[in-house]
């Protein structure tokens, strides 16, 4: 395995990183999560027009480059660190995934719409006890069941339903506004705890023409699209965890106890090293699961359920150690550190938690 990028791959984490340097500051993002919209809608269009970001993994047929999964770990590693809110996962990731892997004129030109920074689209895939039906009814298709805890729904102006159908698990798409939606559909928005939005949403009755169908057969993408998003937020959680090692180094030089900083006793020091341990072994896991994105199946699913439960072990520990040695400072709003133990709290129960991604590590290598 190659773990070197290149000097293209270089130019986009040094430009992406600059930006967010930048442009980016967690004072307004934390601000626009808790009392605003949610996000930054004109970052996100900067994401667009000037970096090229949401449209990196897509062909260039609809306003992408081309990239694969070694620019989708840049990408994501670099949102991590700056603990970027806007949905990018969702949006490029999961639900690009799946559209590019749909063949209909619909997805192509939403996916262009997604490339532009004019679409946000969320998936709406897991399922609340009893999975969500779509049955005909003359030349449309009527949905029921719930589907909880669509991250990023609030902000879609498109989703994704996966349905099962007499045919097998179908794949439909249709336009979306929380705030007004469709007869047929009630949505319920909130903020998670790592400043993110979600929503539960309710199909009764919900009936959508012919053409929303976009994959009578979504199991094999589905599956896919769920590891390449379980990646992605593996790669952001390393860049979380990068950032939240760095500051704990930081304030460990310059808290004082005894006349000295705490940086300087051996038990604390110890503690930081195995803080940094727990990183590397993230970033090999993460290395793996990114470089076997296209391979099969099982060995994809084996190396994403690898990589996620190594990071949410290693968020936990990173987290709570950070939290710790910077005192009860480390709980508050004031502080960043306080927010990047949020999310690396969310993270372990995205796309799966550690406790079945251990499980299903140990089904895939079976002898």
């Amino acid at each position: 395995m190659d773990f070197n990028l290149t000097k293209e791959q270089e130019l986009l984490r040094d430009g992406l990183a600059k930006f967010l340097d930048t442009r980016y500051d967690l004072a307004k993002s934390r601000t626009a999560a808790k009392t605003g919209p949610g996000w930054q809608p004109d970052i996100w269009r900067s994401f667009a027009d000037e970096l090229g970001i949401l449209g990196a993994t897509f062909d260039e047929e609809v306003g992408g480059i081309g990239g694969g999964a070694e620019e989708l770990m840049v990408i994501t590693d670099a949102l991590g660190h700056a603990l970027v809110v806007e949905p990018y996962v969702s949006t490029v990731v999961v639900s690009g995934g799946l559209l590019q892997r749909a063949d209909a004129s619909a997805a192509t030109e939403l996916l262009e719409q997604i490339a532009s920074g004019t679409a946000v689209v969320a998936l709406a895939s897991h399922d609340d006890e009893e999975p969500a039906t779509a049955a005909r009814d003359g030349g449309a298709w009527v949905i029921n069941g719930s589907k909880p805890v669509v991250l990023d729904a609030p902000l879609a102006t498109h989703l994704l339903i996966t349905a099962r159908t007499t045919d097998g698990l179908g794949l439909f798409l249709t336009e979306f506004d929380a705030a007004s939606p469709a007869s047929g559909l009630a949505v319920q928005s909130y903020r998670t705890i790592d400043d993110r939005r979600a929503a539960d949403l309710v199909f009764t009755g919900l009936r959508l023409p012919a053409e929303a169908l976009l994959s009578a057969d979504a199991e094999g993408s589905l599956a896919r699209a769920l590891d390449e998003g379980a990646a992605a937020v593996s790669s952001e959680a390393v860049g979380c965890m990068r950032k939240v090692l760095t500051d704990t180094v930081e304030y460990s030089k310059q808290r004082q106890q005894f006349g000295q900083p705490i940086g300087s006793f051996q038990a604390l020091q110890h503690r930081m090293v195995d803080m940094y341990m727990e990183l590397e072994q993230s970033v090999a896991a993460v290395f793996l699961a990114i470089l076997n994105l296209d391979a099969e199946p099982e060995v994809r699913s084996r190396a994403v359920s690898a990589a996620k439960a190594t990071i949410g072990r290693a968020a936990r520990f990173i987290g709570q150690n950070a939290v710790q040695l910077h005192g009860g400072m480390g709980m508050t709003e004031e502080l960043a550190i306080g927010h990047y133990f949020k999310r690396l709290t969310a993270v372990q129960y995205e796309f799966g938690t550690t406790d079945y991604h251990i499980t299903r590590y140990a089904e895939l290598t079976k002898p």
